[in-house]
Formats: structure tokens, sequence, C-alpha cells
């Protein structure tokens, strides 16, 4: 079972307890200037790559925020795991 932990919890928590929201730190257009690909690309495309990537989860199942998490998908690892307006570990943050 996987272990995350809830940056704002401060616990590693089975993943049971919490639900995937995406991938992380996607910049979202400004709706009244992007065009029908730009918006198009932000609402259907995402990365999916093999190796460290960035997601968005929530802690359902405790105090109910969402977070990013840092995870291997090659090994189904979490790496790390930050609140939303921090820093990324890979921008030299948490």
């Amino acid at each position: 079972m996987l272990l995350i932990r809830c940056p704002f919890c401060e616990m590693d928590r089975p993943e049971t307890e919490f639900r995937y929201g995406g991938e992380a730190l996607i910049e979202r257009p400004d709706p009244a200037r992007a065009t029908d690909a730009e918006w198009t690309d932000y609402l259907y495309n995402r990365t999916n790559p093999k190796g460290r990537h960035a997601e968005r989860w929530r802690h359902l199942h405790g105090c109910g925020r969402f977070f990013n998490c840092l995870r291997d998908t090659v090994s189904d690892r979490v790496l790390a795991t930050w609140r939303p307006g921090e820093r990324s570990p890979e921008e030299g943050g948490a």
C-alpha cells in the first residue's frame, strides 16, 4: 500500500484516505484571452511521464485539503508532498 504524507496533518496515511486530483502545477490560461486550441489543451492534455511526476491529491478522509505530491511513476513511491503555493522540491522548496 502506498503511504502518503499530508503536509497539513503531517502524518503518513494509507492511500485509501486520499483521492487523486490530476496533474499538478499546470498554469491555467486566461479564458478570455486563450484560443480554442490553448483552452482545449489546458482542459484535456496532460503529460504521462515515466519517472517523477507532480500530482494533486486530496486528503478526503482526513483534513479534506488539496496538496501537491511528487511521485515516481516507475516505483510508485511518493518522494515529497507540499502545500499549494509553496515551492516544489524541484524548485528548491519543501
